[in-house]
């Protein structure tokens, strides 16, 4: 294997890790600022009970998001030195806002929200949440952008020639708003929202069916189910949004995307199928018409099919096609969860249904699974580029590095990330079985006493 894959895998495998957590950061800070703002409209102790318990588990994902996100940053000096050279200006210019705006906003608050509960007023300490989870959102938007840029890159120009030849900014407007970074912001944010509601669900479905702290599940079940159907029907329009701003802008990864390889009028979508790289078709299960009704809003519009480009411009079909039909896949699975869930919430009837409880209780993997799966859509579908139609990604690579270092970085950082997931989940499981009791308290004395503590304080 060369050193350009072998710097992708070390690459993907890097930033994969560290997508698990930084979507669950921002999903669930929303969460704790809507917990919060109903102990700071009630003074009902349970709230404050409530955001204090998710509070913890915030914590454990944003301290291994930050953690593992610094890794990103030195991969770009030592395996993409010439990409970091070549685009530095552009790029830099958008991470660079990123721990300005974003990173510090969080560190400067996070300690008040983790600690200053009776140090701090009331006010203070709601505004330190917010705060953070602003910076968590802030982070998201800076690394969206940035990652736009590189698919759709605009508001600059080349200067130089040669090896010293390389982008800058020209209207940092442009860079900012880039014709994809719109839709990929909000289809970022609203995952990471749904992946927020998605661990509420199932932690409140695991306490009920464990007969355990019953307020505090109905509670968080509650607002997850709300706060997850909301967020999946958004994901569906921010889904069309996307997909149609991907024939104007990259066609050639829709093609991938849906497997389309010949230009026909009425283009079919495959609902389940997968692709036949050797005979450049797809088989399987096909509704006619459907793609060209949802890119073009016309039945009969033609798609642009990947014959029409130069072959050695197509990223790897199979992959793309399977991420983005996975992604789909885990997005319907979601929906059909969140609507049990709803209606058997409304009719009072959700405890009595053991087995739909299980299936939320692991439903809260169906979130990590969708934003990994379309993470790959996106950047897979973007090759052989590392910027859209300006750098391949064979050009990116640094030039002074040998395969075997990669491949010895790639098996350090494996063994470092099986560590650090397994102390994770050590920590998040205690953590969960541990339950939402006070210091002190048995699993459920705060909450069986709840209502003589509120009466008693009146």
């Amino acid at each position: 294997m060369d050193v350009v894959f072998l710097s992708r895998i070390q690459f993907a495998l890097n930033i994969t890790f560290h997508y698990l957590f930084p979507p669950m950061s921002i999903g669930l800070g929303l969460m704790l600022i809507v917990m919060e703002g109903m102990y700071m409209k009630t003074k009902n102790v349970f709230y404050r009970q409530l955001t204090q318990f998710w509070t913890k588990i915030f914590a454990l994902f944003f301290a291994v998001g930050v953690a593992t996100g610094f890794v990103q940053v030195f991969a770009f000096g030592n395996n993409w030195a010439h990409f970091s050279k070549y685009v530095g200006d552009v790029f830099g210019t958008l991470l660079a806002a990123e721990g300005i705006f974003a990173f510090f906003l969080e560190a400067g608050f996070l300690g008040i929200m983790l600690f200053g509960w009776d140090r701090v007023k009331p006010r203070i300490h709601y505004m330190s949440t917010i705060l953070v989870v602003s910076g968590a959102h802030f982070s998201a938007v800076w690394i969206i952008l940035a990652n736009s840029w590189m698919q759709t890159p605009a508001g600059y120009k080349i200067v130089g020639e040669g090896e010293h030849s390389h982008a800058v900014v020209t209207n940092i407007l442009d860079v900012y708003f880039t014709p994809s970074s719109m839709d990929r912001l909000v289809h970022v944010l609203i995952g990471a929202w749904i992946t927020g509601a998605f661990l509420l669900i199932s932690v409140g479905a695991y306490y009920l069916l464990k007969n355990k702290a019953r307020p505090f599940a109905l509670s968080s079940i509650k607002m997850g189910l709300i706060t997850g159907v909301i967020a999946l029907a958004l994901q569906g329009w921010s889904a069309d949004s996307s997909a149609r701003g991907v024939s104007i802008n990259q066609p050639i990864k829709l093609a991938a995307m849906e497997g389309v390889y010949e230009t026909v009028e009425s283009t079919p979508m495959v609902l389940l199928g997968f692709p036949d790289p050797k005979a450049e078709k797809v088989v399987g299960l096909k509704v006619p018409g459907l793609l060209s009704f949802l890119t073009f809003r016309n039945f009969k519009t033609p798609v642009k099919g990947l014959k029409e480009f130069p072959k050695s411009n197509w990223p790897n079909v199979p992959w793309v096609f399977q991420s983005y039909h996975f992604m789909i896949y885990m997005w319907v699975v979601m929906i059909i969860v969140a609507l049990l869930g709803f209606i058997f919430w409304i009719r009072n009837t959700l405890e009595n249904k053991r087995w739909l409880l299980w299936v939320m209780t692991f439903s809260s993997v169906c979130p990590f699974l969708a934003n990994t799966a379309g993470w790959f859509t996106a950047e897979i579908g973007r090759q052989p580029w590392v910027v859209y139609n300006l750098l391949r990604t064979s050009d990116g690579v640094s030039k002074s590095i040998v395969a075997s270092q990669v491949m010895g970085s790639i098996m350090m950082f494996i063994v470092l990330y099986i560590m650090i997931f397994c102390m994770f989940i050590f920590l998040l499981n205690r953590k969960i079985k541990h339950g939402p009791e006070g210091e002190g308290d048995s699993d459920d004395s705060l909450f069986t006493e709840l209502p003589r503590i509120i009466k008693e304080k009146k």
